[in-house]
């Protein structure tokens, strides 16, 4: 796919990229060796590749241990709220 000077112009204004009108056949070309080195890879026949999420081994997360750590400073962090009643943060009401 061959772009012209008047389609790198169009990109530009779409994109809001500032483009100079000097700069906009130097751009053409390099934008349609990419697009042809893209059709080239279309070509590459990959029907027996399998898809992979990761270019590595098959990866586990490490799990940690399911545990209540509040840290048991709750006074600490309500002194810190413009209100706070009954443990509880105070905040104004937003649903009629």
């Amino acid at each position: 796919m061959s772009l012209d000077k008047a389609t790198v112009e169009r990109i530009a204004r779409l994109a809001r990229i500032k483009v100079q009108p000097e700069e906009a056949e130097a751009l053409a070309v390099d934008l349609s060796r990419i697009l042809a080195f893209v059709e080239q890879l279309n070509e590459v026949d990959c029907s027996d590749v399998p898809p992979m999420s990761s270019g590595g081994r098959e990866m586990k997360l490490r799990r940690r241990a399911d545990e209540v750590t509040d840290g048991d400073i709750q006074d600490k962090v309500l002194a810190n709220a413009p209100d706070a009643r009954d443990g509880y943060y105070v905040v104004p009401k937003v649903v009629e």
